[in-house]
C-alpha cells in the first residue's frame, strides 16, 4: 500500500502533464513496476494475478495515466513468457536501466523472412508510453520471397516481435482530451532486421510461472478492467466534496460489485491453474462479458453524477475534470467496445 504522502506527491506530479516528470519515472523504476509480472530470475517482482491486479488498481486510483501506462507497459513485459530464453535474457538481463516494453496490438506492417532474421517495415498505432519504452512490440504479416504466408483457415500468418527503441521512429500524434501522460504515440519501422528469437506468439509460452498459463485475452481483460475501477474510485473520492453521498450510491454500488467480481475471478483463475485446468472459450467469454458490462455500467453512472458536480469540475485544471477526461479516453480502447 502506497503511503498517503507519497500518493499525494504522485498525484501532484502527474496532474495536468503531457509526459511524466523524471521523479515519476524514477519512482516507477525504483518500485520495479514495469516488471510486476516478470519472474524474479529476470529481475522482476513476479507478483501473483491477485496481487498484480490490486497494484494496478491502486495506481489507477492515484492517477489514470499512471495506472494505464504501467498496466499496458507491464502487460508488454508480460511477453517475456512468450520469448525464447536467449531473447528473454538478452532483453531483461543485459540492461542496467529498467526494461520497459510497449507497443501496438494492431497488425499494420510486414515481416519478410531473411534466413534467421525478419526484415520489418510498417506504421503502428498506438504505443502507450512511447517515450518511456526501451523496446517496442508489434504485430506483422509474414512474407517469404514476396508472398504473404497464410494459415490453414486462409487468414494471414502473423507473428509478434520485440524491437529495440533505436530501430523505431516515434510519431508524436497523441492529442486526446485525457490520458495525456500515457503519451500513446504511433511509431514507424523501416527495413529493420530482427532475429527470429525476438519473434513470438501470444499464447505460446516458455516460462513455468502460473501467470503465464493465463490466456492473453483473459489477462488483458482483467488488467484493463481494474483500471476503470480504480479511476471510478478516484472520482468518488474527489466528488465527495461536491455532491451528496446519496447521488453517488449507484456508482459506489457498481464499483463494489465490480471489485468483488474481479477479486473472485482472480482467485478462481489461480485455483484453476493450480489444478491444471484448461481455460475454455466459454469461460474466457464469460469474464469478458462481465468486464464489458461492468465498464458500461460505471460509465453510465459517471455520466449521471457529472452534471451535479458544478462548474468547477468542468475547469481544465480541476482533478474531477482530469479524471472524467482520462476515464472516457480510456473507454475508447477497443477491448470492451468491439462487438
Amino acid at each position: 500500500m502506497i503511503q498517503v504522502d507519497k500518493l499525494q506527491e504522485l498525484r501532484k506530479l502527474c496532474s495536468g502533464v503531457e509526459i511524466f516528470p523524471n521523479e515519476v519515472l524514477d519512482w516507477i523504476g525504483e518500485e520495479n513496476l514495469w516488471s510486476i509480472w516478470v519472474p524474479k530470475t529476470f529481475g522482476g517482482l513476479e507478483l501473483s494475478l491477485t496481487d498484480g491486479l490490486n497494484k494496478l488498481k491502486e495506481l489507477a486510483r492515484i492517477d489514470a495515466s499512471l495506472g494505464w501506462t504501467v498496466t499496458l507497459c507491464s502487460g508488454a513485459n508480460y511477453f517475456i513468457g512468450n520469448l525464447e530464453e536467449c531473447a528473454a535474457r538478452d532483453i531483461f538481463l543485459s540492461s542496467k536501466a529498467p526494461v520497459c516494453l510497449g507497443g501496438s496490438g494492431g497488425v499494420s506492417g510486414t515481416a519478410v523472412i531473411c534466413d534467421d532474421h525478419y526484415k520489418i517495415s510498417g506504421k503502428w498505432r498506438y504505443a502507450t508510453g512511447a517515450p518511456y519504452l526501451t523496446h517496442f512490440t508489434l504485430n506483422a504479416e509474414i512474407l517469404k520471397k514476396g508472398i504473404k504466408l497464410i494459415n490453414d483457415d486462409g487468414s494471414p500468418k502473423v507473428r509478434s516481435f520485440v524491437i529495440s527503441k533505436d530501430k523505431v521512429q516515434i510519431i508524436e500524434d497523441w492529442n486526446t482530451m485525457g490520458l495525456k501522460a500515457s503519451a500513446t504515440h504511433s511509431f514507424e519501422v523501416k527495413d529493420q532486421l530482427v532475429h527470429k528469437s525476438c519473434s513470438f506468439l501470444y499464447n505460446q509460452n516458455y516460462l513455468p510461472q502460473p501467470i503465464f498459463k493465463i490466456p492473453f485475452s483473459l489477462f488483458a481483460d482483467l488488467t484493463l478492467w481494474v483500471n476503470y475501477i480504480g479511476m471510478a474510485e478516484h472520482l468518488l473520492e474527489e466528488a465527495a466534496c461536491f455532491v451528496s453521498s446519496a447521488k453517488m450510491t449507484d456508482l459506489e454500488g457498481v464499483v463494489v460489485v465490480s471489485e468483488q467480481k474481479i477479486t473472485n475471478y482472480a482467485a478462481e483463475i489461480e485455483k484453476r491453474i493450480d489444478e491444471g485446468m484448461v481455460f475454455k472459450t466459454d469461460y474466457i467469454e464469460l469474464i469478458h462479458n462481465e468486464a464489458t458490462n461492468s465498464v458500461k455500467s460505471i460509465s453510465r453512472n459517471i455520466i449521471e453524477i457529472f452534471p451535479h458536480l458544478g462548474v468547477k469540475a468542468s475547469r481544465k485544471n480541476h482533478p474531477l475534470n482530469q479524471i472524467f477526461s482520462d476515464y472516457f479516453t480510456a473507454t475508447q480502447h477497443h477491448i470492451f467496445t468491439k462487438e
